[in-house]
């Protein structure tokens, strides 16, 4: 009989170490038949009949690729639920994203939807299928080169992990029992993707530049959302939302970077119509990063908040491993 106080080996409640799914996981193993008819297999955690691999032993659920409570996802893809009432753009964005002629150009970096699947007892909910991601910033940038070419394919608008990494304990292999091995940025060039359209609006040019009330998302500090809640154009608050997103992530964390300075202040600026449009930051930015010398951008991003004792251990494996990508001719700026 399953138990709920807490274990005390974490706050995990003492039922999911006797091998009880998680109220939302029930959908997915109930769900899992179905899916399977249409060519994707769950995780075994999600199988009918699923008994835990770490019962009558001495392992740690943890420690068992099926004892981790995960995120939505199969063994490759990723399926992501999406209501069509909540959001009836993100279906269409997405699929338009995804058929030619932008699936093939190379300036698109949307995430690809794979298929959709219209559930079968919810009319108003699918399922969007995608390739298996990771945050961007993990593994960390390690070079200055790296970082402009992640700032060259946002603006823009090959695998690190050779043997992948399980979806959700990303550290780790697909079976939790190692860290997953991965490669640097420059050893194997990287392509970025946008994803979640569910806010997301479609726009045609003859209608002119489009005005909508604030909707807020993950960036709660949009300059002109907080002075008002009339109409505006997206398109320069988008500016600022990437804009803001190097600042905080990259400007505020890393030495090494000032050369964003101004560009970076512009698309930030308080004033919506000071800003510059999408066309102007990939101009610019095109002017800006071939002024960069070999050196800045091999050279190493070093966090502000790194002690000193790390900054001379890492900066001398850094030495190590530049020398070993210059002698592989790998380039600064690692373009896949």
């Amino acid at each position: 009989m399953a138990q709920f106080d807490q274990d005390q080996r974490g706050n995990v409640p003492r039922k999911y170490y006797d091998g009880e799914l998680a109220p939302y996981e029930e959908f997915w193993r109930d769900l899992s038949p179905w899916l399977e008819e249409r060519g994707y297999k769950l995780r075994p955690r999600y199988q009918l009949g699923w008994k835990p691999s770490w019962a009558g032993t001495d392992n740690f659920l943890d420690d068992c690729e099926d004892g981790v409570i995960p995120r939505v996802h199969g063994s490759f893809v990723v399926f992501k639920p999406v209501s069509t009432k909540d959001h009836p753009h993100e279906v269409e964005i997405g699929r338009m994203l995804s058929a030619e002629p932008l699936a093939s150009d190379p300036r698109n970096h949307c995430v690809p939807i794979y298929d959709v699947l219209q559930l079968p007892d919810n009319a108003e909910k699918v399922l969007l299928v995608m390739p298996l991601l990771r945050p961007y910033n993990r593994p960390p940038f390690q070079t200055v080169g790296e970082a402009v070419e992640y700032f060259r394919q946002v603006f823009e608008g090959r695998p690190l992990y050779p043997k992948l990494y399980h979806p959700q304990q990303i550290d780790y292999s697909l079976d939790v029992q190692t860290l997953a091995p991965y490669h640097t940025r420059t050893a194997r060039p990287t392509r970025y993707y946008f994803i979640d359209f569910g806010l997301s609006r479609r726009y045609e040019s003859k209608d002119g530049h489009p005005r909508e009330y604030p909707i807020w998302g993950g960036d709660k500090t949009v300059p002109e959302f907080h002075r008002s809640n009339d109409a505006c154009d997206p398109f320069p608050t988008d500016i600022y939302y990437l804009g803001n997103m190097i600042r905080e992530d990259f400007l505020q964390v890393y030495h090494g970077l000032h050369f964003m300075q101004d560009l970076v202040g512009e698309m930030v600026h308080d004033d919506p119509i000071r800003r510059p449009t999408a066309a102007q930051v990939v101009t610019r930015f095109d002017v800006l990063y071939p002024t960069l010398s070999f050196w800045t951008l091999r050279s190493r991003l070093v966090r502000r908040d790194e002690s000193w004792l790390g900054r001379v251990f890492r900066g001398i494996w850094h030495i190590f491993r530049t020398a070993g990508h210059v002698l592989a001719r790998r380039p600064a700026v690692p373009t896949p």
